[in-house]
């Protein structure tokens, strides 16, 4: 009769550890999942699918930075214009020598 009990004992520990190692073993499966392992490696196992994506992921990154900065420096410029319309007595003087800077590069380039 005791081989009885403890062959129940150690088939529900053997049950118990299976599930344990079960539960590891789909967490494991659901982590890499998120971290999309597979993608990655796929990618690297195709270079010329890696150089064109970074080439358009830099062409992209290049047009918003030159887009931002245009829009960030055109913003810069029109506030510079307004402050310098109080007529501050420093800050004034200063801002419109900017301006004036601004505006002699936009004749001489044509643009203006």
């Amino acid at each position: 009769m005791t081989d009885t009990n403890s062959s129940k004992e150690s088939s529900e520990n053997d049950h118990k550890l299976l599930k344990i190692i079960n539960d590891k073993v789909s967490h494991i499966a659901a982590h890499m999942e998120r971290t999309q392992i597979a993608d990655y490696v796929q990618l690297l196992n195709h270079p010329r699918r890696l150089i064109w994506l970074n080439l358009l992921s830099g062409i992209s990154r290049g047009v918003g930075i030159a887009l931002g900065f245009t829009v960030f420096a055109t913003t810069i410029v029109y506030v510079l214009q307004f402050v310098g319309a109080l007529n501050l007595p420093i800050i004034g003087d200063y801002i419109a020598e900017i301006v004036k800077q601004v505006q002699f590069q936009l004749q001489r380039d044509g643009f203006y």
